[in-house]
């Protein structure tokens, strides 16, 4: 989990991490939204894990769908907290495109949701972690490349941290959330999926520059 409430209106979240690596060698990402009601669950999730030290199961957040100008979000915490499925869903309304950045991706359900929609004709892009990948958790990178799924390893000679999907150039998913069962049945972790063509192409223009440096 990586995030930090201001003010009670203010939300700085995403996969980086507090530390020098993280802001100037991994892949990362890290957003900032204004919003008291977006705060509002930062907040639970914070007095959850911080004072209650309750952290078997996500809190649930009072806001789990929002509108900021116009925009829906979707905010949902871990362990147990629903993310898997709302992830699903994203995906299995993929028309176009699905392109990933991922540090970890084992969550088998989410590649047979990929393949069954490249199957349908959307065309479906992955770079993974090298390192994750060369430690074993590489199930799904066989997966898709036994599949004729363009799969690639990152070029970064440090770590691509990112985990994000991005959904016919129109939804991101990201957040702290591996895509991975411990970041849904163990971890606290956390996800944002954010309906925004505008920025979604921010995230696009980041997934083709990691992908021109990642290599099959």
């Amino acid at each position: 989990m990586k995030f930090a409430v201001v003010d009670g209106a203010e939300v700085w979240t995403g996969s980086m991490n507090y530390t020098l690596n993280d802001a100037y060698r991994n892949n990362n990402v890290l957003i900032h939204i204004r919003s008291v009601r977006l705060a509002e669950n930062y907040a639970a999730e914070f007095e959850q894990l911080f004072t209650r030290q309750a952290f078997e199961q996500a809190g649930r957040p009072p806001n789990p769908a929002l509108m900021l100008s116009g925009t829906l979000v979707e905010n949902a915490f871990s362990p147990d907290g629903g993310i898997a499925d709302k992830v699903l869903d994203v995906l299995r309304t993929a028309q176009s495109s699905i392109h990933v950045m991922a540090f970890a991706f084992t969550r088998t359900d989410f590649a047979d949701a990929m393949l069954e929609r490249a199957q349908a004709g959307v065309t479906v892009q992955a770079v993974f972690e090298r390192r994750q990948v060369s430690a074993g958790g590489d199930a799904v990178y066989n997966l898709f490349s036994a599949s004729g799924i363009p799969a690639r390893l990152d070029g970064n000679r440090y770590n691509l941290h990112t985990k994000a999907i991005i959904v016919d150039g129109s939804i991101v998913a990201f957040g702290s959330y591996n895509f991975s069962r411990n970041a849904e049945e163990q971890n606290n972790e956390n996800i944002l999926i954010i309906h925004s063509p505008e920025l979604a192409a921010a995230f696009e223009a980041e997934f083709q520059r990691v992908w021109a440096l990642a290599q099959p």
